[in-house]
């Protein structure tokens, strides 16, 4: 019996129409990416795991996909290999399995990619002699993660980041949320801006009493849109988080008001902290700076933003569709030294990811793609046989050079089996030459969508649908 056809959980096809919508998409992306001067780059899709793990938090080491060593993976194994596979088999499981974590640190040296970022750190130290500083790329390729599939979350997925490394000016960061407006407003998507830094969550552990617990707690706050205040709370206590300090945490993340109103509240909490204090700085400067060039973007500082990955250091974005529930479509922030793991330390960068199979399913949910998105064929020709095909063969050349997609039915079928396949593509424009129009020089189009039909020249059939 033959095997059912399938691909993995988490993963997807797209169909030509679905490829059509998403190249309009990822354009759309990369013109707004290349219109403030970032410059295309592309890395391989599986790294080093030693470049990887640690790198994401313990949550998301377990979220990597490592690849088996190829050929015989045991073949080199010494004694000492075996004997400490074993020894892990004793000491960490204790039910006679081999644990995961320990049998892959030795069959599994490489990973595919979590996301865009930390490839691009090993890239800059790699190469950072043939780079100008500061270096800006954009960079849209796909990247996997071993998570529970559910709507909105993949395992693998496609990330388009734009960053600039090499450089601590904030109007890094008003690029970033000008790069935002024009990408959602080009997409036609309403959206908010989400704003937060890592040195004010760091002057609230501290102010709290617990910067020894500041991954906990940003850990846990960060899930405060998902599993309410509550379980929040809950969550830190588990980690060690005393009532007192969760008591004093709790007005922080339910403040109110406008950016300035909180940003005067957050400046009186946190007066102690000269850390907390720089991150306030640095989000005034850089509201100061989206203000001085206007916005129709709506922006909200966040102090329960908290972005899980471990290298952010600075301002933290996170954007949400306004109209569509899914969760978080584009993020990023500012990383002070994650080239530094790589050996090239004090290089600043700062960058934003646009999770483009999201941006497809809100844009696919509103109905936002454009009629052109939509369309793989805007012109069949009608096949009458060999005669006809030889004058339509030079028009169909014609509008193909001025890249209006068009094809010609392969046989000169009947002309309902012409038509039915015109309307199961969606073609909307059926060109008909016969015997008449040959005679006449003269075509006749129909309109798939009204049914209209009209007689156009031969001469003029580009300009038609150009």
């Amino acid at each position: 019996m033959a095997q059912k056809p399938s691909i993995p959980k988490g993963t997807r096809d797209f169909s030509p129409l679905e490829m059509t919508r998403r190249t309009y998409m990822f354009d759309t992306i990369k013109r707004a990416f290349r219109a403030y001067g970032y410059a295309p780059l592309e890395t391989p899709a599986m790294e080093n795991l030693s470049s990887l793990m640690g790198k994401y938090g313990d949550e998301g080491d377990k979220l990597l996909f490592k690849i088996l060593n190829s050929g015989d993976f045991t073949r080199g194994f010494s004694d000492a290999d075996l004997a400490a596979i074993e020894a892990a088999r004793r000491n960490d499981n204790g039910n006679g399995e081999v644990t995961a974590a320990a049998l892959a640190s030795r069959i599994c040296e490489k990973g595919l990619r979590y996301d865009l970022t930390v490839p691009l750190a090993r890239y800059v130290v790699q190469h950072q002699s043939e780079i100008t500083f500061p270096f800006r790329r954009y960079q849209v390729q796909p990247v996997w993660r071993a998570d529970r599939p559910q709507k909105g979350r993949y395992r693998e997925f496609y990330q388009c980041d734009v960053d600039v490394i090499g450089s601590r000016s904030l109007l890094c960061e008003l690029e970033l949320v000008k790069i935002v407006e024009r990408v959602f407003g080009d997409l036609g998507i309403a959206v908010t801006l989400k704003i937060n830094n890592r040195k004010v969550l760091f002057g609230i552990a501290e102010t709290i009493g617990h910067a020894d617990k500041m991954i906990d707690i940003t850990t846990a706050i960060d899930k405060l849109d998902k599993i309410g205040l509550e379980n929040v709370e809950a969550e830190l206590a588990a980690k060690g988080i005393g009532n007192e300090s969760i008591e004093k945490l709790r007005p922080i993340l339910t403040l109110s008001g406008d950016n300035a109103a909180k940003l005067a509240s957050i400046k009186e909490v946190l007066a102690g902290s000269e850390t907390g204090m720089k991150g306030i700085a640095e989000l005034e400067e850089v509201l100061s700076y989206v203000s001085c060039t206007g916005t129709a973007l709506d922006i909200e500082l966040d102090l329960s933003l908290a972005r899980g990955l471990n290298y952010y250091t600075g301002a933290i974005f996170e954007v949400k569709a306004k109209d569509f529930a899914i969760g978080s479509i584009c993020g990023g922030g500012r990383y002070d030294d994650l080239t530094g793991i790589f050996g090239m330390p004090d290089t600043s960068g700062v960058g934003i990811s646009f999770g483009a199979d999201r941006i497809y399913d809100v844009m696919l949910g509103l109905g936002l793609f454009p009629e052109e998105a939509n369309i793989t064929t805007k012109v069949l020709f009608v096949n009458f046989g060999r005669t006809e095909e030889r004058s339509v063969l030079p028009l169909l050349g014609a509008l193909r050079n001025a890249d209006i997609p068009s094809e010609i039915y392969p046989e000169a079928a009947k002309m309902k089996k012409q038509m039915d396949y015109a309307n199961r593509r969606a073609i909307p424009y059926v060109v008909m030459i016969g015997e008449t129009e040959i005679a006449t020089q003269t075509a006749t189009v129909k309109d798939m969508r009204s049914g209209e039909q009209r007689q156009i020249p031969f001469a003029e059939l580009v300009s038609c649908f150009a």
